[in-house]
């Protein structure tokens, strides 16, 4: 090799650094070949907070992005479609595409994104696809995304977004399904919307705030072919133009605030399927022209302001299956037309004004599962043919104006589960034949003129739950066949004429919880076998004899007994400390004797009444009594004890107490609930006398008290009268002067306290401030007060002191009821310009807020379960435990309530109703009957 070629050789060292070098470079220039579009990608990639590992093919090694996963390409490598439904990406939506020019399909649903849709999606010019439904993305929709001339679908249902839809979505010329619902948008609809010719779905529901009218324009969507607008404010009537919706399949604007009548126009709507327009204010009558609906499958007018009679031509509408016309102002007949809808699964009416009779031609409508007409003023019989509907489930026809015999084909309807024929003039004997229905789980027939017996084939009704019979005139006795049915739950037998005694075989009923049996002849003692199960037991006003068995302690789960107006002698079992969930007991108007037991003052949960009056006690008031803390009722009257009252002074939540007519002796406990205590409630007690306070010292309470003791009360009573006098008289001059202005100096106040609280009303006005707003309802604000003691109450202030329905209807209804789950009443307030009522507080808000709010979906399904258990049982009690029973009509998430351990409470009673009857021995009295209104939610389920 020439000297001068070796010399330009580089040396072996160096030659192999330089080809590391070289390698490198390549390696380095492989690592960054990944094209522009690859690169905004990774870009977002690494924006995001994703755990997963279904984006570890996106590599930034590759030299196309291709292959990566949820990534589709043309064959000229452009990106066209970027599909990651349900992966779990965590962070913001991608701010620059760009790169994507080919880009068609964006499909980025249930991904946890967050964050605001950026404006330059606008930009992507060949879209036809958005779908970012399912996400928690904020702000407001860009109204750049209009320019997307391209674009076929947009999905932006359930997320977090605010402010109006797009003035300008009428641009959006390609636009065939639009999906907007479950956001917070606001604003109306916009009128370009009908500039919108291929559009085929728009869902724009569960927007609250979008309000306005639906406007005309929308009958320019020719195309349009499902409709959603539920759970919003859109208000005003249904445009006529809805009847140029030739193609329309489904119109769903339920829970809002639509008024004015259904536009005739609706019955060129020819092939609607289902028309939900349920929860408005719709007036008017239903147009005729729905007859011309001959494809309409599912018809639901239910909780408007509906008037007229149900129009004949709905009959022609051959492939309904379900009709609910239920709570509205309907009258008139039930058409006989009816009798031709053959797949008419569920008819319901209730809750109107409607007359005549059950049709007969009903009986044709051999598909029907469920037939609700109760609520009505239906009269006549039941159709004797009525047992031809073998698929029927459900028969609600209580509250009416029914007369004649149960039809003994109703035994027929072999699939049925419930039957609710309370409240109507049946009479006539119980066919016995019901009784083989092995699917019947409910079977109310209460208040109406049933005679003749309980047959004994009830032991056949194997799945019976709920037994209600009260209100009749049965006679002959409890069968003991009833011991066969082993899940029943609920039987309420009382103000019959039944005789004999309480069936022992009754210990059979292994899941009995509530047994009430009161005012009819029966004898014999209070069994032994009583089922362990019992919450609730009232056998009150019958005959029983012997004593109170020491098994009664058996009854662990037991919340309420009464036995009052019997002939029971003897003492007070001590066993009866074992009914440790005991609330309530009332033994009054017997023969019990001996001391009162000291157990009786170890129940913990003894906090409604104990009522031992009318009986033959003797000795003092056990020492133990001074534990009942949370007792509000307590009637030891009428009996022959004695000593001093003093064990009751530390009974802090007494509202009512009665000692009169026993032997106490003694000065009064110088409280505050006793100087304010009736004198009746004390009478004839003879060494009894109240000393210090407001009244003179010294003066007795029994026959013997002083005469000059007397007269000093007298003076006094008459002084202080005269001051107070005086005083308002001065008071009303001055008021009259400077007339009212504050809250305080409107009115007298009339307050009624259920619970012992100490506070005046300037500390509950004080604190009606919109700082301490914590929610609204349908009937008024709430707010959260802080007691002086440092108690925390819940204040609802109405709406408006005009309207006293509400007001009403919360005061009667919870003041007369107690339940685990249903918020407790407190007291009440009222003067000429406010109505505030006062509850227990709960610091976890509604289920709305829990399920809906900053955590939504937080609760678990265990935790939903339990909820949803408490409201039902809840439901369960105002329904069939309460007589008359109590529709809420208003059950929705924002009504529940949830307790410090999240346990339920049904709330907002505004809207609370019961069913009317005339019965004397009501224990939950009745409520004045609003007109049905309702909140825009959910329909209560207490209402259907």
């Amino acid at each position: 090799m020439p000297a001068p070629l070796r010399n330009r050789l580089l040396p072996p060292n160096i030659f192999s650094f330089t080809l590391l070098l070289s390698i490198n470079s390549l390696l380095l220039r492989s690592c960054y070949s990944i094209d522009e579009q690859g690169q905004a990608l990774l870009a977002w990639k690494n924006s995001l907070n994703t755990s997963t590992d279904v984006l570890n093919s996106w590599s930034p090694l590759d030299s196309s992005p291709c292959k990566w996963f949820g990534v589709h390409c043309n064959s000229n490598g452009n990106i066209i479609e970027i599909n990651l439904k349900a992966v779990n990406l965590q962070g913001p939506l991608p701010s620059n595409f760009q790169p994507l020019k080919s880009l068609k399909s964006l499909i980025l649903s249930s991904t946890n994104l967050t964050g605001a849709i950026p404006k330059a999606f606008g930009d992507y010019l060949e879209l036809t696809l958005i779908d970012l439904s399912d996400n928690s993305l904020s702000g407001e929709i860009p109204g750049e995304i209009c320019r997307l001339r391209k674009l076929q679908n947009l999905s932006l249902n359930t997320n977090f977004l605010e402010g109006a839809i797009p003035s300008d979505i009428g641009n959006l010329s390609s636009l065939v399904y639009l999906t907007l619902f479950d956001n917070q948008l606001s604003g109306e609809i916009p009128q370009s919307i009908g500039a919108l010719s291929r559009l085929q779905i728009f869902r724009a529901g569960g927007n609250k705030n979008l309000r306005g009218e639906l406007p005309q324009e929308i009958g320019n969507c020719t195309n349009l072919v499902v409709l959603g607008l539920a759970e919003t404010s859109i208000s005003g009537s249904l445009p006529s133009s809805i009847g140029k919706l030739k193609r329309i399949q489904t119109v769903a604007i339920y829970t809002a605030l639509l008024s004015g009548s259904i536009p005739e126009e609706i019955g060129d709507c020819s092939e609607l399927q289902n028309l939900y327009l349920y929860q408005n204010s719709i007036s008017g009558p239903i147009p005729r022209r729905i007859g011309k609906l001959s494809k309409l499958q599912s018809f639901l007018l239910w909780q408007n302001s509906i008037v007229g009679a149900i129009p004949d031509e709905l009959g022609r509408c051959t492939e309904l299956t379900v009709i609910d016309l239920s709570e509205n102002l309907l009258t008139g007949s039930i058409p006989r037309s009816f009798g031709n809808l053959l797949k008419l699964e569920e008819l319901q009416l209730s809750v109107n004004q409607l007359t005549g009779t059950i049709p007969v031609e009903i009986t044709n409508c051999t598909a029907l599962s469920q037939l609700e007409v109760d609520n009505n003023e239906i009269s006549g019989e039941i159709p004797a043919g009525i047992g031809s509907l073998k698929s029927l489930t459900l028969f609600f026809a209580w509250q009416n104006n029914l007369t004649g015999n149960i039809p003994e084909s109703l035994s027929e309807c072999e699939n049925l589960q419930a039957l609710d024929l309370s409240f109507n003039s049946l009479f006539g004997s119980i066919p016995k034949q019901i009784f083989g229905l092995q699917n019947l789980s409910k079977l109310l027939i209460l208040s109406n003129d049933l005679s003749g017996f309980i047959p004994p084939d009830i032991g056949n009704c194997t799945n019976l739950y709920r037994l209600r019979l009260n209100g009749n005139r049965l006679g002959g006795t409890i069968p003991s066949e009833i011991g066969n049915l082993k899940i029943l739950n609920f039987v309420d037998l009382s103000n019959n004429l039944l005789v004999g005694g309480i069936p022992l075989s009754i210990s059979g009923c292994q899941n009995l919880e509530f047994l009430d049996l009161h005012s009819n002849g029966i004898t014999g003692s209070v069994p032994d076998t009583l089922p362990k199960s019992l919450q609730y037991v009232d056998v009150s006003d019958n005959r029983l004899t012997g004593s109170l068995t020491h098994r009664i302690g058996s009854l662990t789960e037991l919340t309420k007994l009464n036995l009052a107006k019997n002939q029971l002698s003897g003492g007070i079992p001590a066993e009866i400390m074992s009914c440790s969930k005991l609330q309530l007991l009332n033994l009054g108007d017997n023969g019990f004797s001996g001391e009162i037991p000291r157990e009786l003052g170890q129940i913990p949960a003894l906090d409604i009444s104990l009522n031992l009056s009318c009986n033959q006690f003797s000795g003092k008031i056990p020492s133990q009594f001074s534990d009942l803390s949370k007792l509000g009722v307590l009637d030891i009257s009428h009996n022959k004890l004695e000593g001093s009252l003093d064990v009751l002074a530390n009974l802090q939540n007494l509202v009512l107490l009665n000692v009169s007519f026993n032997d106490f002796s003694g000065e009064l406990p110088n409280t505050p609930f006793f100087r304010k205590l009736p004198l009746s409630d004390l009478a004839s007690n003879q060494g009894l006398y109240i000393a210090g306070g407001v009244v003179t010292p010294g003066v007795r309470l029994g026959p013997g008290a002083h005469t000059g003791s007397a007269m000093k009360l007298l003076m006094s009573v008459l002084l202080s009268a005269s001051a107070v006098l005086i005083l308002l008289a001065i008071y009303m001059l001055v008021r009259a002067r400077i007339g009212s202005h504050g809250l305080m100096e409107d009115d007298t106040w009339e307050m009624t306290l259920y619970q012992k609280l100490e506070f005046s009303v300037d500390d509950i006005v004080k604190n009606l401030t919109s700082a301490n707003v914590i929610g609204t309802g349908s009937s008024g604000v709430v707010y959260r007060v802080i007691l002086p003691n440092g108690e925390m109450i819940a204040v609802k202030k109405m709406w408006s002191s005009e309207e006293s329905g509400a007001f009403n209807s919360e005061i009667q209804t919870l003041g007369s009821i107690r339940h685990r789950n249903i918020v407790r009443l407190l007291g009440w307030c009222s003067n000429k310009n406010l109505k505030l009522l006062f509850y227990d507080y709960l610091p976890h808000g509604s289920l709305s807020s829990l399920l809906h709010g900053a955590g939504k979906g937080g609760a678990e399904w265990e935790a939903r379960y339990d909820v949803l258990l408490g409201v039902a049982h809840a439901l369960a009690y105002l329904h069939h435990d309460c007589l008359p029973p109590i529709l809420h009509g208003d059950v929705k998430a924002m009504n529940v309530l949830l307790g410090p351990g999240y346990e339920p409470y049904l709330a907002d009673f505004g809207l609370a109703r019961v069913v009317n009857n005339n019965s004397d021995d009501d224990f939950c009295k009745p409520t004045q009957r609003p007109q049905l209104a309702g909140s825009y939610g959910y329909m209560a389920p207490g209402t259907s």
